[in-house]
């Protein structure tokens, strides 16, 4: 197989992948707003109007989640951003793939997230319906969303103008394209993970209503595979390919 062959085949590897995670991201804010406050775990700039909102209105609750939900997506970026930084050397990994379609510090950093949803889902669990939906254990499970999707989105970063959370530049930039009939690169990737997100959050909803105790599995569930199979293709993804287009973010 050619070089360029295989750089093609990891791209599409790591769109198809950036797709099915946009599945978290839409359950994890489904789950957020219906469940945890009324406020967004990924959306960070819709938080920042609750919040000023709900200060020009003094409603103390609003502005407490928003803030809330500010701060661990924050200390979420905080953290995974050094992770997504730094070029890895592990034994499970082939060396020198800083410049592949998937570098290693995404999947280090991904598995990071995956600690704080697989906490979330433990949490969840063990915590009755009602107390999950107040106090100090709503908030808990707000912050735990809110760091996933901030490392999550520091991630994903590494990999170039690409986004699983923040996606008004996507819907834009596809909206544009469209428009002026100048698709811009990563087009099919751009309509997957706007797609997706809306499915995650119908799943949240669906299942916040009838069955709150599944929630987990599309919470964690499409990050755990992703990250599986990032771990299991990793010298597919590390084949060294073009630098990631498109106009995600």
């Amino acid at each position: 197989m050619s070089s360029a062959t295989t750089s093609r085949s990891a791209a599409a590897t790591r769109d198809v992948l950036l797709v099915a995670l946009t599945l978290t991201t839409g359950a994890v804010d489904g789950t957020a707003f219906l469940m945890l406050g009324r406020v967004f775990s990924s959306v960070i700039t819709g938080n920042l109007v609750l919040l000023g909102v709900a200060a020009g209105d003094h409603a103390g609750s609003p502005a407490l989640h928003a803030a809330i939900a500010l701060a661990g997506y924050c200390a979420g970026v905080a953290v995974g951003a050094p992770i997504a930084a730094r070029d890895w050397r592990l034994p499970w990994f082939p060396a020198g793939v800083s410049g592949a379609a998937w570098p290693v510090s995404v999947t280090v950093t991904l598995l990071a997230e995956l600690s704080l949803l697989i906490t979330f889902c433990v949490t969840w669990e063990l915590t009755p319906g009602p107390r999950r939906s107040t106090g100090a254990v709503q908030l808990a499970l707000l912050v735990l969303l809110s760091a996933a999707m901030g490392m999550q989105s520091a991630a994903v970063r590494r990999l170039g103008q690409m986004s699983t959370t923040y996606l008004t530049s996507t819907l834009t930039g596809l909206i544009a394209g469209l428009a002026t009939r100048r698709l811009p690169p990563g087009a099919g990737r751009s309509a997957g993970v706007l797609v997706t997100l809306v499915a995650g959050a119908t799943a949240a909803a669906l299942l916040t209503a009838h069955a709150p105790a599944v929630i987990p599995l599309v919470v964690a569930g499409p990050a755990l595979v992703v990250t599986g199979i990032a771990v299991a293709r990793r010298e597919h993804l590390g084949s060294s390919a073009p630098p990631p287009g498109g106009t995600d973010g």
